[in-house]
């Protein structure tokens, strides 16, 4: 029987894994047998190979699991299964199976605390179905060290080998060859969602103190006013109280987001960990310099032309500050005598 390559995403449609999910199947080799498991929500590329077998799943649990045991049912031996949504096969399959691994709340041991109810019990599960069944695979894929390393300290691997095969929708674009533009809409822009780690109170609060000494670079974000209500409002409370040129557009799909690049002088990110940081990758490719945390995944894939402590604000603006030209005034020194001198003039 001919060798058949299953994509297995019944939990990928938007985000980061949607962005990567795409471009993979827009290159699908037509002399190969292709059956695609996915979600009901994800778009699929116009053109596929003929012949292409799209199973859709609905996104419940009882038709997720039903889609767990369809898949035991036909992967053959000579099969070759890509797990693209984290999560190993509930069930051992005759095939090789390989699963790619993007969410690094699976194998951080970092908390949910500040997720609502609904989303820490689905990554809870997640992350026990990784745990428990990670035995039902070949073969671990993650996109950088940073993400391997935690991979494998989650002991999440039993004998499995971890592979790191970055990917992205465009060849990558050096250092050398930033755009530095400054007739830009954006000084800055950050594109991120609005959970706890991508940081963006701390990345406000240095937009504050930037304002108190008279700096006020623009910035864009790209937040979901609906998912993070209490998030956005008090980014607005800041807005308003320090007069910050900073504008919303919300969640954007990802075409507009790379259209939005190019309308930037740099982009600025502070999260805090990622799996991966495709905003980087996409705002390297657009030619924009990077701001960025001074933190492992981010050197895992470009070296920013500033970076930051992402927990402190001041750390953050003084690199917006270096990026921007604006001196930095060092802090003066006095000898003892002055000190001294000092102490006693201010008591006279």
């Amino acid at each position: 029987m001919p060798v058949r390559l299953f994509i297995h995403a019944t939990n990928v449609h938007q985000g980061g894994g949607q962005s990567l999910l795409r471009p993979l199947l827009e290159v699908c080799p037509e002399n190969l047998g292709l059956v695609m498991v996915l979600d009901t929500r994800m778009d699929v590329p116009e053109g596929m190979p003929d012949g292409v077998e799209i199973k859709r799943v609905r996104p419940s649990i009882m038709q997720r699991l039903q889609a767990e045991w369809w898949l035991a049912q036909n992967v053959q031996a000579q099969d070759i299964v890509l797990c693209f949504g984290n999560l190993p096969p509930l069930f051992k399959l005759r095939g090789h199976v390989t699963v790619f691994v993007q969410n690094r709340y699976l194998v951080d041991k970092v908390t949910l605390g500040n997720f609502p109810m609904k989303t820490r019990v689905r990554l809870g599960v997640e992350r026990l179905w990784l745990s428990g069944k990670a035995i039902n695979a070949d073969e671990f894929v993650v996109q950088t060290l940073s993400m391997k390393t935690a991979l494998l300290s989650s002991g999440c691997v039993v004998n499995q080998p971890v592979h790191i095969r970055p990917f992205a929708n465009m060849p990558d674009v050096g250092p050398g060859n930033v755009n530095r533009e400054n007739n830009k809409r954006y000084d800055f822009i950050y594109v991120a969602s609005g959970e706890a780690h991508k940081n963006h109170r701390r990345l406000v609060e240095a937009w504050c103190l930037l304002a108190g000494q008279g700096q006020f670079p623009s910035l864009c974000l790209t937040l979901d006013e609906e998912q993070s209500i209490e998030l956005f409002a008090w980014i607005e409370g800041r807005k308003l109280q320090y007069g910050l040129k900073l504008e919303n557009i919300g969640c954007l799909p990802h075409e507009q987001v790379i259209q939005l690049y190019a309308q930037a002088r740099a982009l600025i990110y502070p999260s805090q960990f990622e799996s991966f940081g495709l905003p980087l990758i996409e705002a390297r490719q657009a030619g924009l310099p990077v701001l960025a945390a001074e933190l492992d995944y981010v050197r895992d894939v470009i070296i920013p032309e500033q970076s930051f402590d992402p927990d402190s604000p001041v750390s953050i603006a003084r690199a917006v500050k270096r990026y921007l030209g604006v001196d930095e005034v060092p802090l003066k020194i006095l000898d003892a005598t002055s000190f001294l001198g000092l102490l006693i003039s201010e008591r006279s």
